[in-house]
């Protein structure tokens, strides 16, 4: 195995997101790499255009502070420092791409859920990551808990 010095681990924070942590902390644990964490919350602007006139504000406070007490939950037992945690707004393929340039991740960790039509055709967040990384990208494929 080739040894890795910074693992970019990219997380939805879903229940299915433990399956790719556990990944990239093995990955870790086997190459004595730095781990670092982003969440990226998509802005409600994006999804509804701009064209819905309301003050998402007070909403969009409320998702990152939920997003905030999730990552805590999540990095607090693995030992993952707050400077190598990132909580950011954007749209998730551009930030992971960002961060990764920012700190030097030679590795980019994220999941796919493996979607079939058009999902598939509309693309995805892995997807997103995979093709324009200027590192090595590991697509975790996520099973759903249900």
């Amino acid at each position: 195995m080739s040894g890795y010095r910074h693992i970019l681990l990219g997380v939805d924070l879903s229940a299915e997101s433990r399956q790719v942590v556990d990944r990239a902390v093995a990955l870790r644990n086997a190459s004595g790499a730095e781990l670092s964490v982003i969440h990226v919350i998509e802005p409600l602007s994006f999804a509804y255009g701009g064209d819905i006139p309301m003050d998402f504000s007070g909403i969009q406070e409320e998702i990152h502070k939920q997003a905030k007490s999730h990552m805590a939950s999540l990095c607090d037992p693995l030992n993952i420092p707050e400077s190598h945690r990132r909580l950011v707004v954007g749209r998730p393929e551009t930030e992971i791409h960002h961060i990764a340039e920012e700190i030097g991740a030679d590795l980019i960790v994220v999941g796919s859920h493996g979607r079939h039509g058009l999902s598939l055709l509309m693309g995805s967040t892995a997807n997103g990551v995979l093709h324009g990384a200027r590192c090595d990208v590991l697509a975790v494929r996520v099973q759903d808990d249900s």
